[in-house]
């Protein structure tokens, strides 16, 4: 054989095999990253064989169930499957199974962020995660919410940063089955922010890690705006950095830029709109903060849950955060934080889990599902809690 056609096997060999080239540290901090360069595709996950009706068709709806979860990364992604997120996903799946002939079968899941280690590197997704989020649209046949992470998309807080590009072109694919198209109303082109709505329910996802853009704040604060209250009686907000939290990502008194502008910007359009609950991840645990606050229109209560045990290795209690200046500037409000529950002091306090959100009209509950060691997780006096102040929460 000619050594030319030796040298052209030899490349086709390389780029067959070698099919994600990424130059890039597997850790997603905050510092520049470098250049990639990406042979392979993300391939994008399967849609659900029973998506959600257009939101005309089910405005009568009012008792359903969803599932939330966040975090799955693993610590061997793209090389084997995640082993941490199976057995979650199994769960759910015997769960979505019990529930479909009660009056609250899971009508979708959502996830809060960091699919994979580096949401740059698209063997990371196609190896150790499409696969897994497979089952759920299939065999479940459910469909699946998602919204950006700082490992998906890097931590930066620039919208135009380049780094950004190939993680969020990824994530774009790999979900381009799943969440609202480009061009729809419920779509912010160009970005990993959207909403949908189901029954009595309107829930809304955006990138919490350019929580400071001006034009996703704006089609935000426009969805909330235009929805119809009558119908929607329940608002959620759903993404990747909590507006509290008490694990390692949260300092004292300082705290992250993402969590900042959630906090400050976020936060007050959502106590305008009486968002009900945010469900975030990014602390790899299970906590519960509610938030209660006054207005012309009376009392409110918005429940914030982080749960961020889908995968990711486990984190543990690392302080209360720091909220002194946040409530001084929002006395008019009357704003008080209470955390109703914290994670433990050491990493298995908490297990990897998965919330189960029970929609009932108004009412709405929900439960905490742990798996594997962690079966037995009762982060209240139970695993189960009521968000209203009418009643018992625990």
């Amino acid at each position: 054989m000619a050594a030319h056609q030796v040298s052209a096997r030899l490349t086709l060999a390389t780029a067959t095999i070698a099919l994600s080239l990424v130059a890039v540290s597997a850790s997603q901090s905050s510092s520049p990253v470098q250049t990639v360069l990406q042979l392979e595709v993300v391939r994008a996950i399967k849609a659900p064989t029973h998506p959600l009706p257009p939101e005309s068709a089910s405005a009568g709806v009012t008792k359903f169930s969803f599932l939330a979860y966040g975090d799955t990364r693993g610590r061997h992604d793209g090389l084997d499957v995640q082993a941490e997120h199976t057995l979650v996903v199994d769960s759910m799946l015997t769960t979505i199974r019990r529930l479909s002939t009660s009056q609250f079968p899971v009508k979708f899941v959502i996830q809060s962020g960091d699919a994979v280690l580096n949401g740059r590197d698209a063997k990371q997704w196609n190896t150790s995660y499409i696969s897994i989020i497979d089952r759920l649209t299939t065999e479940a046949g459910v469909p699946y919410f998602f919204t950006a992470g700082n490992h998906d998309v890097t931590a930066s807080t620039e919208v135009t940063n380049p780094d950004r590009q190939p993680g969020l072109k990824n994530l774009f694919d790999a979900n381009a089955l799943l969440i609202p198209a480009e061009g729809s109303a419920r779509r912010l082109n160009g970005y990993a922010t959207y909403g949908f709505g189901y029954g009595n329910t309107f829930l809304i996802a955006f990138d919490s890690n350019i929580a400071g853009d001006d034009t996703q704040f704006a089609w935000v604060k426009a969805q909330l705006e235009g929805l119809d209250r009558k119908r929607y009686t329940n608002v959620i907000a759903f993404m990747h950095h909590p507006p509290f939290s008490s694990g390692p990502h949260n300092g004292v008194p300082i705290i992250e830029p993402a969590t900042d502008a959630v906090r400050t910007r976020y936060e007050p359009l959502f106590r305008q709109h009486h968002v009900r609950m945010t469900l975030a991840g990014h602390e790899h645990l299970f906590e519960h903060f509610v938030e209660r606050y006054e207005d012309a229109t009376g009392k409110y209560r918005m429940d914030h849950i982080v749960s961020g045990g889908g995968g990711a290795p486990l984190y543990a209690y690392q302080g209360e955060p720091y909220l002194r200046d946040f409530l001084i500037a929002r006395k008019d409000n009357k704003v008080a934080i209470e955390h109703l529950v914290k994670p433990g002091p050491v990493p298995g306090d908490t297990p990897y889990h998965y919330v189960i959100v029970q929609v009932d009209g108004d009412d709405v509950q929900l439960d905490v599902v742990g798996v594997d060691w962690g079966k037995d997780f009762k982060p209240y006096a139970s695993a189960h809690a009521r968000l209203s102040d009418s009643g018992s929460i625990r």
